[in-house]
């Protein structure tokens, strides 16, 4: 059975900065806590075991998070990438680890509780090299399916536009490493067109559950003020909030270890963990890293 994972990690998130001048986006907090545990216990439900993650951007930041080398018992093996491989280079970089066993491969930059056994399940009765996970409706529908097929993505074979967004979440066979060049930087896209032209790319799609795209503030902001419906937690416990503060709770998010200094007013803001605000500072609509 599948229990190797790959989480894409070494992007810069330029999209995400400032918050990203401080922090790879995999790490920068969601709800008090970096966004990469979200994906390693998404992955932990679907029965992974062991992961593999790629660094670049403060590569260091990932040593400091998980400094034993695992996470919840599971082992995590950093493969770390001078210059960025991007997609395709970066699976032939942990060729090592995949050995002779399929993948899953997870973007880091996403935020999801889509159901990937049900993706795992079809790609292992399919007997296809690799299985996109796809939503019928999004942001950005550049693939088109056929049945249980993709065929076509980002409009590369054909002239019709796409249908299907693709999650970022697919499954792999070890046979995907002979269609990636042996070239230092490479996208996986020309090896999944080499797999439609062969009719091995397959497609299953999970319009239930949440999905989102972290790839902006705003899009950072909307995932929080959504987890607000369902947790009680957003002020943690653990905070340090001077009693003279005034906090909006019913719209901020303030992280465990955060110091909140006296005569501070906050809204619609999220305090990242141990970030400090300063006595008599005022913030709406802000993000303290």
């Amino acid at each position: 059975m599948l229990h190797k994972a790959f989480i894409l990690g070494a992007g810069l998130g330029t999209r995400l900065r400032p918050l990203t001048n401080v922090l790879p986006k995999p790490l920068v907090p969601v709800f008090h806590e970096p966004m990469a545990n979200y994906a390693l216990r998404h992955c932990q439900s679907a029965g992974i075991s062991e992961f593999a993650i790629n660094t670049h951007h403060i590569p260091d930041a990932w040593q400091k998070t998980y400094p034993t080398g695992e996470f919840a018992g599971c082992p995590l093996r950093f493969f770390h990438e001078p210059i960025l491989l991007e997609t395709g280079g970066g699976i032939r970089n942990i060729a090592s680890f995949i050995g002779t066993d399929p993948l899953l491969v997870y973007n880091g930059d996403i935020f999801t509780d889509i159901n990937i056994s049900r993706l795992i399940e079809a790609h292992e009765q399919s007997g296809n090299i690799a299985t996109l996970a796809l939503r019928s409706h999004g942001a950005n529908c550049n693939v088109n399916i056929s049945g249980k097929y993709v065929s076509d993505m980002r409009n590369i074979l054909g002239d019709t536009p796409g249908t299907h967004q693709f999650t970022g979440i697919y499954c792999l066979e070890p046979e995907i490493l002979s269609l990636i060049p042996d070239i230092d930087i490479v996208s996986i896209v020309p090896a999944f067109i080499e797999l439609i032209k062969q009719n091995k790319l397959g497609a299953v799609v999970l319009d239930d559950g949440d999905w989102f795209d972290i790839g902006d503030p705003k899009a950072y902001r909307d995932v929080h003020q959504h987890l607000r419906k369902n947790r009680t937690d957003a002020i943690h416990p653990d905070a340090i909030i001077d009693p003279s503060a005034k906090i909006d709770c019913g719209t901020c998010v303030i992280s465990p270890g955060a110091k909140i200094g006296r005569n501070v007013q906050l809204h619609d803001t999220i305090v990242w963990p141990n970030a400090t605000v300063d006595a008599n500072s005022q913030y709406d609509h802000a993000i303290i890293t």
